[in-house]
Formats: structure tokens, C-alpha cells, sequence
């Protein structure tokens, strides 16, 4: 994420004051995301957009970015099923705490099919 903002600024000649104008965010906000090495979770799906919008770059380009900066594995490959996008829209609207149980269970039933796999 930090180099993303980064290297958008210096492409164009910003300053964290100008990419929070152009998307409608603090100043303190893009700063603080622009700098801090580790982020402990993805800031929320507005910021993601808005952070897009100042740094004219593809809303995928910062939700991976961002994804990255918080430590987990993104899905990088064009998902075409539809109960997929449902699954993953759904997600987005829970907090961090009830996030981390899907995460969980998700990993148990990889796992689970994994075994079956091994012992078929």
C-alpha cells in the first residue's frame, strides 16, 4: 500500500494533500495509510474507493494493496460465478471479529477436502 501511494505521487507530483482532495478524504487518512508499514486490517470498502479516486488507479488495484498491507491472501484471478461475488459482498459487511470466523471455517472445510483428496 505504501508504495503504491507512493509511486502515484511521485508519477504525478502529489502530495498526500492532493490525492485526499481528489478523493474526498482527510488528509490525516491518506498519511496515515500511506505510512504505517503493517496495517492490522484493510481500511473500510468507502476509504478503498475514495483512496482510488484520488490516486486515479483501478479500485482492484487498492483493495489488492491494501489486502497486502493487512497480511492476507488475496484472490487474484477475474471471478466469473455469481455465488461467489454474493459469498464475497457478504463478507465485506461483517465486522473484523465475525471476518476472522468465516476465515476460520473456510480454512477448516479447505483443509477437510484436502484430506478427502489425500486419502481418495
Amino acid at each position: 500500500m505504501q508504495q503504491l501511494i507512493r509511486s502515484r505521487m511521485d508519477e504525478r507530483r502529489w502530495s498526500y494533500g492532493d490525492v485526499a482532495q481528489r478523493g474526498g478524504l482527510p488528509r490525516s487518512t491518506v498519511h496515515h495509510i500511506a505510512t504505517t508499514g503493517k496495517l492490522t486490517r484493510p481500511p473500510n470498502p468507502a476509504t478503498l474507493e475514495r483512496l482510488a479516486a484520488g490516486l486515479e488507479v483501478s479500485l482492484d488495484i487498492v483493495r489488492a494493496a491494501a489486502a497486502d498491507a493487512a497480511g492476507l491472501r488475496t484472490w487474484r484471478e477475474p471471478v466469473t460465478d455469481p455465488e461467489i461475488d454474493v459469498l464475497v459482498a457478504a463478507v465485506t459487511q461483517l465486522d473484523p471479529e465475525d471476518r476472522r470466523h468465516v476465515q476460520a471455517l473456510v480454512e477448516s472445510l479447505l483443509d477437510n477436502a484436502r484430506r478427502r483428496t489425500d486419502h481418495a
